[in-house]
């Protein structure tokens, strides 16, 4: 990416705001020291990255925050209002009472005011009081929706987040969501790739007004559940040399043009670009 290059923006239908089209992530698998995130956010803003994607679960929340304090040293950003911060509610603290300290300890881990968007990691609960993955079987617990949802309104409501929406969410599972919401989802964040296109869903989303927003699409290769299917696919090979461009280009560009949002995630600098 050439740190002169605007990312481009995409409207929230719910919520203030708009949102960059490229995010970078900053979960690690397998993971990596609080060092090693910071260097990665650092030079991501570096290269024009300004929608930054964590999470209570990932233990990046705090070296994305001492990143974006450097960064802001050096002049490389001018104010926080430049960046775009996602975080995430994680299941042992998906219960209405729990959520408002939740995205609380995130904002004082982020030594921020408020975040752009804060979603429902997943669409389960789990026994409060451990923040960890995976989760022990006995430990899952169904999620009340309503309450959930009606909490993270608040959080909306009273400003500490300016929008709110899901992760890893089904049709079904935003149907449930959509049926109590007097805010309505603003994201879902899902696995979406061009060997992954989950089109029942994404359609859904648009007829809803809920943008999808990417994560994983070039498959996940290295991580636990990934494959090398995308960037091992002839289709994309093909693509990729008839435009003279690589898989990873062709794969974002195929997210892009559907209005599709991505977060990519690599510690490596030149990937990143």
């Amino acid at each position: 990416m050439n740190p002169r290059f605007k990312v481009p923006q995409i409207n929230l239908k719910s919520g203030t705001g708009k949102i960059p089209a490229l995010g970078f992530g900053t979960a690690a698998d397998p993971p990596v020291d609080s060092g090693t995130t910071k260097r990665a956010v650092l030079e991501a803003i570096e290269l024009g990255y300004r929608h930054f994607d964590t999470a209570a679960l990932y233990n990046s929340e705090q070296p994305l925050a001492a990143a974006i304090a450097e960064a802001n040293d050096r002049g490389l950003i001018k104010s926080r209002e430049e960046l775009f911060i996602t975080s995430k509610l994680w299941c042992s603290d998906a219960h209405g009472p729990y959520v408002l300290p939740a995205l609380k300890r995130t904002l004082k881990n982020l030594d921020m005011d408020y975040i752009d968007l804060y979603l429902i990691h997943w669409p389960v609960s789990a026994k409060p009081g451990k923040v960890e993955y995976p989760i022990e079987p006995e430990d899952f617990l169904p999620m009340d929706f309503e309450s959930v949802w009606a909490a993270m309104e608040e959080c909306q409501r009273i400003g500490l987040t300016k929008a709110i929406g899901v992760s890893n969410f089904s049709c079904k599972k935003i149907q449930q969501i959509l049926a109590t919401a007097e805010i309505q989802p603003a994201v879902n964040q899902v696995e979406v790739n061009p060997c992954w296109q989950q089109k029942k869903l994404i359609q859904l989303c648009k007829d809803k007004g809920i943008l999808v927003v990417a994560y994983s699409p070039l498959g996940a290769v290295g991580t636990f559940y990934g494959t090398n299917r995308v960037m091992e696919s002839q289709v994309l090979k093909d693509i990729s040399k008839a435009k003279g461009k690589t898989v990873a280009q062709v794969s974002l560009r195929w997210a892009y043009k559907q209005g599709i949002g991505v977060v990519v995630k690599s510690f490596n600098k030149e990937r990143m670009k």
